[in-house]
């Protein structure tokens, strides 16, 4: 199975390296030094990374052939894929890899549906479902323990008991949401997590 485990950014310095947007929880097995990674577009690809370290709190890293800004500067937006096996799961098992989370429904604690999950963003702060509600509309639901009390992958749903306004206030709370990851420069990702949330 090929997940996303991160996105290039903007070059940085003049000697080929390049911030990355991790996507994934283990960066340290998945972008390590040596890794190799496919790439969309594929025909920016394979990359083997060469060296990483972080800087200012950014992972920066280095890909074998690219020496320069220019070289850099061309792989921006490029996504990095890893090969994971679907049957890996995450060592803590109150953590969860997003595939494992994907099109699980959402409803209260009473039963009430709220709607299925189609996207995992990871955020520095925390991870947010992005759930598509029976009328087509969405909701940012935050994946945090107080809010997202239970998943369940037999019964595939997750139970939610959410803060008054949460769902009510759904557009308000998904331009917000949006607007503070597009300020971050942060977008949703395919392998990171949340508190109790793994990407693959």
């Amino acid at each position: 199975m090929q997940l996303v485990v991160a996105r290039i950014g903007r070059a940085h310095g003049i000697k080929g390296e390049v911030t990355v947007e991790v996507r994934t929880d283990e960066p340290e097995l998945r972008l390590a030094p040596g890794a190799v990674l496919a790439t969309d577009p594929a025909t920016a690809g394979p990359l083997t990374i060469e060296t990483g370290r972080v800087h200012s709190g950014r992972l920066l890293l280095r890909f074998e052939g690219v020496k320069d800004r220019t070289g850099a500067e061309a792989l921006r937006n490029t996504l990095l894929i890893a090969d994971v096996d679907p049957a890996e799961l995450p060592e803590d098992p109150e953590e969860f890899y997003d595939h494992q989370l994907m099109d699980l429904d959402v409803v209260l604690a009473d039963g009430t549906e709220i709607g299925r999950i189609t996207e995992i963003t990871h955020l520095p702060s925390q991870d947010l479902f992005i759930v598509e509600r029976p009328d087509g509309s969405e909701v940012m639901i935050p994946f945090v323990e107080e809010i997202v009390t239970e998943i369940d992958l037999e019964e595939q749903r997750a139970v939610i008991t959410p803060p008054p306004g949460l769902i009510d206030a759904s557009e308000a709370v998904v331009a917000s949401a949006r607007e503070a990851e597009a300020e971050s420069g942060s977008e949703s990702g395919s392998e990171g997590s949340a508190p109790k949330a793994e990407d693959d």
